[in-house]
């Protein structure tokens, strides 16, 4: 019997490590042929595609590209379609996570934010979706933490810039709608990636843990089956949402 996503390609951006890797596994073990994107080192890269390919499922390619900016997304966007075809699946799911008060905040370190958070990923749905065809499926990673009442501290500009990717979900799931092109968000609360754990001290580690019910941080893999079944057949009827996937974290 043919897996739920036989047949299908996605692109996942940021997919060399973290929730990206998950997804673009997930996604792989379900059948559907995956690029892995990344922008750096390659190494983590190579994991991630090597261990997609040596199990039953789809394959994967690597492809190199700053997604930040819209040159790289469209080149990421050709290189993918010369390598696997026009995508069905589209996640976004590269970002920037920084950490510093308002008197710390600049203009380099506002434009990081927005240019990977926003920018970067608009301007690639923008490219991809006109060559998706009916049925395709666009996912964006936001964040619980746009609604949280217990809000990271220094996290002002990640925040922001999350609350505009799930506005633009809402606008963009009625355009897109129209074209049978579904487009929706999945916001997970922290969840224990070297990205989250990037400058925070072990105290505030276990201070997170401690706001969830369960005490303790989620995996990726307690993620990514979520954006796969946004990416099947069975979610048609689900567009211009986002979804919390954060275990009571936020309610």
């Amino acid at each position: 019997m043919d897996l739920p996503l036989t047949g299908k390609t996605a692109i996942v951006t940021g997919s060399s490590r973290g929730i990206g890797a998950s997804i673009a596994q997930r996604l792989a073990a379900d059948g559907a042929n995956v690029v892995i994107n990344y922008h750096g080192n390659d190494a983590p890269a190579c994991v991630v595609t090597n261990t997609i390919n040596n199990r039953e499922g789809g394959k994967a390619v690597m492809i190199k590209a700053d997604v930040a900016t819209i040159a790289g997304g469209r080149m990421l966007l050709e290189k993918s379609i010369a390598k696997l075809g026009v995508p069905d699946i589209l996640v976004l799911n590269a970002g920037v996570l920084g950490h510093r008060p308002l008197a710390q905040v600049d203009e380099e370190y506002y434009d990081q934010h927005f240019n990977t958070n926003v920018k970067g990923p608009l301007f690639l749905v923008q490219a991809a979706s006109q060559v998706m065809k009916e049925g395709s499926r666009v996912v964006f990673v936001s964040t619980t933490l746009t609604k949280a009442t217990t809000i990271l501290p220094m996290g002002l500009l990640f925040t922001a810039s999350k609350g505009a990717v799930e506005h633009l979900v809402r606008v963009l799931g009625r355009d897109l709608g129209e074209r049978g092109i579904t487009v929706n968000a999945i916001a997970p609360g922290p969840v224990d990636t070297p990205l989250f754990r990037d400058g925070k001290p072990p105290h505030m580690v276990q201070w997170v843990a401690q706001l969830h019910p369960q005490k303790r941080i989620p995996m990726p893999d307690e993620i990514s089956p979520i954006v796969a079944f946004l990416a099947k057949e069975e979610s048609k009827w689900i567009n211009g949402q986002t979804i919390h996937v954060n275990g009571g974290f936020a309610v």
